[in-house]
């Protein structure tokens, strides 16, 4: 038996992944261990987890990879500051100490952190490097139902690439076209992140929700100042307007000046239609080139199947364009398309690729995603008790028709069940439920249990059998990455005094019969629910439209904004209690908000860093 641990680490969202004989047994992310969104710090937790998920000690794993070469790294930023000289001398004072010290001496500096972990770890030649890109493209490609395959993987910078296409055919990943830094649709897509007030790195999704308010009015000007866009979806980016290669900032005066408005401040300054229309604008540039490429890659390859990887694919409204435009007959992202799926792609592709290893089965090999810890009945009921909690035990058929009973009236649900999701979105695994039906629920959701801006958009979890008599979609989406409309008989029309609204003033229209999941344009980001990957979540859906003839929920995230996805039983008892949240279902565990000693609810809103 062959084992390889993959590792992600050092920039943002730190993670571990371990497969057998290139059998995907665990991965998970560090900030679930820590509580530390985005942890770019050596993943100790999530190490020792997958570890203990697969019987091994780590001194008894074969071979360990890192997801990127530290040393092209520390060439590209040597290069950049070279270029931009004088420019860039104070992000360059800033950097590179920490480079000199740890990052350049990474495989001693990985040695010392492993052998920290088990002292009987010994053997430095067992750690090895692939290459950022490459780690997402075999993220994407291995565990594709693919024998063939385009992919393309987008995201803000890896070494020098920040676009690459490769062609995967069986076991082998060719790399064949790359986009240097600094031209990049992700650090594009993140200055304006930057410009209207969120925070980079995780304030990109905001921006896509936001979209939708606003009008792409800049499009033009952003076509026309800040990039050179080819036909074939090529680019370069005007860095006259930029400050990421050598400042601290993403944009600068001249950015500015050119829009008309300074950066937005999130403390002091409202979001106005403004906002929303850069944000529109923004959203409408990147469909169009990630469009473009990948008309051009089909043209030119004639391959029916395209993989996604890197953070650009969790744009799922561009995905969706994609799917819509039928550029390729199948499409397949990687859930976990940011750095932390570096780390299994790492692992994938050392077991290919280096050791040459057949593939020979086709199917979606991500397990639904559910890749993470589970917790079984003993330590939940130990756990529980511990944290003074008052709670019933049920089976699990009491558990889906008495929940899916509770959601048709209108109670919010913490769900804990099985494995947790490995990626930044719930699946079913670590999510909060709601009634979609409900006009009141976005809002709710959003203001009292999330505690985040009341704009977001939330999505649907759906049978997937039922999915083509709701949504104008009918593929898979177990990952919740694809966009897709309300199907038209299911829309209210808007009325004339309607479509006169602008911007937030359009967020209370009722515009289906499910609103708590149409986005003010009608669309959705879609989770489809499979038997076999998600019984118990299966079943509740089966049960709530026994119930309601809605085979539709609400489904976020179990946490608050600034927090990551819950890991814990505690973690989800003090999130249930800190939080308007009725219902807590951990396994076969039911916990009622009125039954608890009022006097445990602390102030939760304040915990975590607005993100």
């Amino acid at each position: 038996m062959t084992s390889i641990l993959g590792i992600s680490a050092f920039y943002h969202d730190s993670a571990a992944a371990l497969i057998k004989d290139g059998e995907i047994i665990a991965a998970a992310q560090e900030e679930r261990f820590t509580r530390i969104k985005h942890d770019p710090s050596y993943p100790a937790n999530a190490v020792t987890y997958v570890l203990k998920e697969s019987n091994l000690k780590l001194s008894e794993v074969n071979h360990i990879v890192f997801f990127e070469k530290p040393f092209l790294k520390f060439e590209r930023l040597l290069e950049t500051y070279m270029a931009f000289a004088p420019k860039g001398f104070k992000s360059f004072s800033l950097s590179m100490p920490i480079w000199l010290r740890e990052k350049l001496f990474q495989k001693k500096f990985l040695f010392e952190k492993l052998k920290s972990q088990d002292k009987n770890f010994n053997d430095i030649k067992k750690i090895k490097f692939s290459e950022h890109h490459y780690s997402h493209a075999a993220s994407a490609f291995y565990p594709s139902p693919f024998k063939e395959a385009i992919i393309l993987t987008l995201d803000g910078v890896g070494e020098w690439a920040t676009t690459t296409v490769a062609i995967g055919k069986e076991n082998k990943l060719e790399m064949i076209k790359e986009i240097h830094f600094p031209h990049s649709i992700g650090l594009l897509y993140s200055a304006f992140t930057y410009y209207t007030g969120f925070k980079v790195n995780s304030g990109e999704y905001k921006v896509m929700g936001l979209a939708p308010y606003g009008k792409p009015k800049y499009k033009d000007k952003i076509l026309k100042n800040l990039l050179d866009l080819k036909d074939d979806g090529s680019f370069k980016l005007n860095m006259k307007y930029f400050n990421y290669a050598t400042g601290l900032t993403m944009t600068n005066k001249k950015f500015s000046d050119l829009f008309g408005q300074p950066v937005r401040n999130p403390k002091k300054d409202l979001l106005t239609d403004f906002h929303m229309d850069m944000a529109s604008s923004i959203q409408a540039v990147t469909e169009e080139i990630v469009i473009k490429l990948v008309k051009d890659l089909q043209n030119k390859f004639k391959i029916k199947n395209l993989c996604l990887a890197g953070g650009v694919a969790l744009n799922c409204v561009a995905n969706g364009k994609i799917l819509k435009e039928k550029i390729f007959e199948n499409l397949w992202i990687q859930p976990a398309a940011g750095d932390a799926g570096g780390s299994l792609g790492a692992a994938l592709a050392y077991w290919y690729h280096e050791l040459n290893m057949p593939r020979d089965q086709y199917y979606d090999r991500m397990r639904g995603a559910y890749l993470g810890p589970k917790f079984n009945d003993q330590d939940i009921e130990q756990q529980l008790n511990s944290l003074n909690a008052k709670f019933s035990k049920k089976t699990a058929d009491e558990i889906s028709k008495e929940v899916a009973k509770e959601l048709s009236n209108n109670k919010t649900v913490g769900w804990f069940q099985g494995r947790m999701e490995f990626g930044p979105r719930a699946l079913g695994g670590r999510s909060i439920l709601a009634d979609p039906r409900s006009e009141k629920m976005q809002k709710e959701l959003n203001l009292k249990i999330k505690f985040r801006e009341s704009f977001r958009p939330f999505a649907p979890s759906i049978l997937r059998e039922d999915l083509k008599d709701w949504f104008d979609l009918d593929c898979d989406s177990p990952y919740m990455l694809l966009v897709s409309d309300v199907k038209k008989e299911k829309q209210i029309s808007m009325s004339e005094k309607d479509k006169k609204l602008f911007g937030i003033e359009k967020l209370n229209i009722k515009r289906s019969s499910i609103p708590a999941i149409t986005h003010v344009d009608y669309s959705a980001r879609i989770q489809t629910v499979h038997e076999d990957t998600n019984k118990k979540y299966y079943d509740l859906l089966k049960e709530f439209k026994k119930i309601t003839d809605c085979p539709v929920l609400v489904n976020t995230s179990f946490n608050v904004r600034g927090e990551p996805i819950v890991n814990s039983i505690s973690d989800a008892f003090n999130c249930f209690m800190g939080t308007n949240l009725d219902i807590l279902v951990i396994e076969n565990f039911v916990l009622y908000k009125n039954d608890q000693d009022k006097s445990i609810i602390k102030d939760y809103k304040d915990k975590f860093e607005l993100d």
